[in-house]
């Protein structure tokens, strides 16, 4: 099981906050693969508001009373409103993936109402989509190194995944391509499972029986980034967070991530994030 997660002042108690529009309290990520479940029982609620994204997998709420369960897929939202019963679990074997936010503030009804999100209802079909997943790290970034101005910060990022899941909402759907869809999904679960190996774009693509310039069109139509790119992202994001949370030398994360070649591990991150690993280490 993966968890990463940030809190306002490092408290993990729930609060409410009237002195802003908009607070946000805490965020997080659960990544489950082995681990049998992970449930969540608070009969009664919390003092703040809470979106859940299920990201992969599904998850399992039961709204009103323990009994009642409605299983909620990917590419869907949950929103708890303050002292609202909640009950939910995930489970290894559904290999779910989610992530979490807490809120507050004295305008909060009115911003959700404003971006789609009316009293009556609990969940909403808003897709998937790697943008979501970028705003929620970087709402944990912010809560994790709490730099200048990062509750304002977090305000504008909150909004943001407020104002694209909206656009989703309100969107006017057109009819996909299944297939598509279907091989865009097994690719890029396939590219997290599997970023730390040699992987050959154009093999894969030839695996599935595609053209490898069809397949490179395609998925960055999917993802917004190219093959390379995208398995290049998990690679140094997975390198930073090692960086940031072990004492494992340079060399040995370069091998952990992916490269053979400690030099041109340390050239790419330093392109990526604006200096080389063990500048990065040495502010943290």
């Amino acid at each position: 099981m993966y968890i990463n997660s940030g809190y306002k002042n490092h408290s993990l108690l729930d609060f409410k906050d009237k002195s802003k529009p908009l607070v946000v309290g805490s965020c997080g990520t659960y990544r489950l693969y082995a681990h049998p479940k992970l449930p969540t029982y608070r009969p009664r609620g919390r003092l703040d508001f809470q979106i859940i994204y299920i990201a992969s997998g599904k998850a399992h709420f039961h709204f009103g009373n323990p009994e009642n369960e409605t299983i909620v897929p990917a590419g869907n939202i949950v929103l708890f409103r303050p002292k609202e019963f909640q009950k939910y679990e995930y489970y290894g074997i559904d290999k779910t993936e989610v992530y979490w936010i807490h809120f507050t503030g004295n305008d909060v009804k009115n911003i959700l109402r404003k971006y789609g999100f009316p009293d009556e209802k609990r969940i909403f079909p808003v897709g998937t989509s790697l943008e979501y997943e970028r705003v929620f790290k970087r709402i944990i970034m912010e809560l994790q190194r709490c730099q200048d101005d990062y509750e304002e910060m977090l305000t504008l990022l909150l909004r943001h995944l407020l104002i694209i899941f909206h656009r989703e909402l309100t969107r006017e759907h057109i009819l996909k391509n299944e297939y598509l869809d279907s091989e865009m999904d097994i690719t890029a679960s396939y590219f997290n499972e599997n970023y730390n190996r040699d992987i050959n774009i154009e093999e894969y693509a030839v695996s599935r029986g595609m053209s490898v310039s069809w397949f490179i069109r395609n998925f960055k139509k999917y993802t917004g980034t190219t093959p390379m790119q995208f398995i290049t992202s998990i690679r140094i994001t997975n390198a930073q967070m090692l960086l940031e949370t072990t004492n494992y030398a340079i060399n040995e994360i370069a091998r952990i991530v992916g490269y053979d070649n400690p030099l041109y591990f340390s050239r790419l991150f330093r392109k990526q994030k604006g200096c080389p690993p063990s500048h990065y280490r040495k502010r943290k």
